[in-house]
């Protein structure tokens, strides 16, 4: 590898920034209105009240992810105590507790079925959790440990019981066949650590964000980007596909969330919470696209209309930063996890 002041890379590096500045400038010719004053007919959304209905204790270390079951009630929570814990949102009840072998977990994916669970981090895997078989000893049983990174799992997302697409700190994204726990395709999708995957509505695409500041959309059957969104001044730490599947929400290291629209293939709106002293981990959507949700360094989870760029509301609770959110399928609640060791369900 060049070294970082080898005069060739310098000049590379020199050549795709004018590239950069270039198409933002192109994009920029072309947006002749702004999202706010394109909906400024449209009426404001009224203050989006969620209270905690369920503090779900039961983890001894900072919980890095969550994610929520396809049935809209169980969801799966990964910590650095080295434990998945398969929890009822409607109840608060843990259903199953699941040891794992390494316990530097970063990222879980919760089958849209609820047949399975998956899980991995530094330790440079994707294990799968089968949750309707035991071992021996009668925890979920292990169906498959994915290997053959090249740096951590950042991120993982079930496409249906059989298949499962994982990013990773080697820049790469896999997709892998858990029936014969083979890779069905393997490339490298940014350059830097891929950080965030998120699934189109319809399962044909997925759009993925990287500490290299960008997204990049992609089509399940190709290896090569349709597209790539700039815009971002540091780390994309999420990315959330809109329920309409034409447009897309991030949350980045650099203070602020924005939102993509596919089709105009560039920024519709850029979104500051009232104090940037931190930045944002996570983010999702309600089922109509109108709020948008993002966990943030600042133990809250900021919310906005996305629509009249209005910042609508703040859910405080977490007494450390929130690492994740998921929002259930169905739009009923919204789980949150932090480095406080607790997941919070709002509703």
């Amino acid at each position: 590898m060049a070294p970082k002041n080898d005069p060739e890379l310098i000049a590379l590096r020199k050549e795709l920034d004018e590239l950069y500045n270039t198409l933002k400038d192109e994009q920029k010719k072309q947006a002749d209105t702004t999202l706010e004053s394109a909906c400024s007919g449209v009426a404001d959304a009224p203050r989006v009240k969620l209270i905690t209905r369920k503090l779900m204790k039961g983890h001894l270390n900072k919980v890095n992810s969550v994610h929520y079951s396809g049935d809209n009630r169980h969801c799966v929570t990964g910590s650095l105590d080295g434990k998945l814990i398969i929890w009822d949102t409607y109840t608060g009840n843990k259903m199953q507790i699941i040891p794992l072998r390494s316990a530097w977990v970063m990222s879980v994916a919760y089958a849209p079925s609820g047949n399975f669970v998956a899980c991995g981090g530094m330790d440079n895997m994707c294990t799968v959790y089968d949750l309707n078989n035991r071992d021996s000893s009668g925890v979920a049983k292990m169906v498959r440990e994915l290997a053959g990174y090249d740096g951590f799992l950042s991120s993982c997302r079930f496409l249906g019981d059989r298949n499962i697409i994982t990013g990773s700190g080697d820049m790469k994204i896999c997709k892998w066949d858990l029936e014969t726990g083979r890779k069905t395709s393997d490339f490298v999708a940014h350059n830097g650590d891929v950080v965030s995957i998120s699934l189109s509505p319809d399962g044909n695409s997925f759009v993925t964000g990287s500490v290299d500041k960008t997204c990049r959309l992609w089509d399940m059957r190709e290896e090569k980007p349709r597209q790539t969104f700039f815009g971002h001044e540091s780390d994309v730490n999420s990315v959330c596909f809109h329920p309409s599947g034409y447009a897309f929400a991030t949350g980045s290291e650099d203070k602020s969330a924005r939102m993509f629209d596919i089709r105009s293939d560039q920024q519709l709106a850029h979104y500051k919470p009232p104090t940037a002293n931190s930045g944002f981990t996570s983010c999702g959507l309600s089922v109509s696209g109108r709020i948008l949700f993002c966990g943030s360094d600042d133990n809250n989870v900021h919310m906005w209309d996305t629509l009249k760029n209005q910042h609508n509301g703040t859910l405080s609770g977490h007494e450390n930063r929130v690492t994740s959110l998921s929002v259930a399928p169905n739009g009923i609640a919204v789980v949150t996890s932090s480095w406080d060791q607790h997941v919070r369900v709002w509703g």
